[in-house]
């Protein structure tokens, strides 16, 4: 099958094998596929990865021992755990220490003409949520991992550090909180969506330091996270939402001067994303840069450096 896979280089192949069907697995043809920034930064040699890319996707179930999941337009979970460990029976399946993650770790992903996922991962998309807001699902889902796990007050100043793909997502999130929101990018050019809003939004040279409760980073880079670390107040909340190759010189002795609460952010539900978008309380039709087959991925990731959000087209 034509896949697009990363093994020391990103190279489309005609002949990649395609995925047998596993028990408790299904068969998925993806209809689009989105290209983030962690599939850009696992060809920088990120999780040190080698297979088919790609975790953010719509598609239609065409093969499954459980037949009533055949013919389904499903979108699906990345993490395919175990189900039967200690840290599965305490509801911590994103931890799961067997798990495989779909494009990332241990499992191919989604930017082929056919992959697998457990059936425990899949959710169905309701009729009125279009493919091109469906495939928003995965960061969406992040995004609101930050509400899942840590309580934001209404009357809090919360700032986004990074307007790029996942930023426009946890924008969207939060402001649906009532917090006293900024959002903290480079692209002004990007920023009519979130000012019509309500959001207010600032160059980092014009944010005022050390003056809000909670701070996001999801730039992404090291030089984002020193800004999002110089924004949060004495006992204020920094929380790490994006991941990228390379280490990271953040000095951590401030953050104990300041008793700064540090926490991290990865995976988050997927009911509640199809829920906002189902209402609408989400747009993602601004943010799709362009659209390109899956014959042409390697344009496409090229055009997804320093852009919002790139699709792939892999079926109809």
């Amino acid at each position: 099958m034509l896949a697009l896979i990363f093994d020391d280089q990103l190279r489309l192949t005609a002949d990649y094998p395609a995925p047998p069907l596993r028990p408790g697995e299904a068969l998925i043809r993806p209809h689009l596929a989105g290209i983030c920034n962690t599939d850009i930064e696992l060809t920088r040699g990120y999780m040190g990865f080698r297979g088919v890319l790609g975790h953010e996707f719509v598609g239609t179930v065409v093969a499954c021992d459980d037949e009533t999941w055949v013919g389904e337009r499903v979108v699906g979970e990345i993490n395919a755990a175990c189900l039967t460990c200690p840290t599965c029976l305490r509801g911590d399946y994103t931890h799961c220490p067997q798990r495989t993650t779909l494009g990332i770790a241990q499992r191919d992903g989604v930017m082929a003409e056919l992959f697998s996922l457990p059936v425990s991962c899949l959710l169905r998309v309701p009729p009125g949520v279009s493919d091109e807001a469906a495939v928003f699902t995965e960061p969406l889902a992040a995004a609101l991992a930050i509400l899942d796990l840590h309580h934001l007050r209404p009357t809090e100043r919360v700032a986004v550090v990074g307007d790029g793909k996942l930023g426009a997502m946890i924008v969207q999130t939060l402001r649906l909180t009532g917090c006293d929101l900024t959002l903290v990018g480079r692209h002004p050019e990007r920023w009519e969506l979130f000012q019509r809003q309500g959001v207010r939004c600032m160059l980092g040279s014009d944010a005022p330091p050390a003056q809000f409760d909670f701070v996001v980073d999801c730039t992404g880079q090291a030089a984002g996270l020193a800004t999002a670390r110089a924004l949060v107040r004495p006992r204020g909340r920094l929380l790490l939402k994006s991941t990228f190759h390379g280490p990271s010189q953040l000095d951590l002795t401030p953050l104990v001067i300041d008793e700064v609460l540090l926490l991290g952010s990865r995976c988050g539900p997927f009911a509640p994303a199809l829920r906002l978008l189902e209402r609408g309380l989400i747009e993602t039709a601004p943010l799709i840069h362009a659209r390109y087959p899956l014959a042409e991925a390697a344009t496409a990731f090229a055009a997804a450096h320093g852009a919002l959000k790139v699709l792939l087209e892999i079926a109809a």
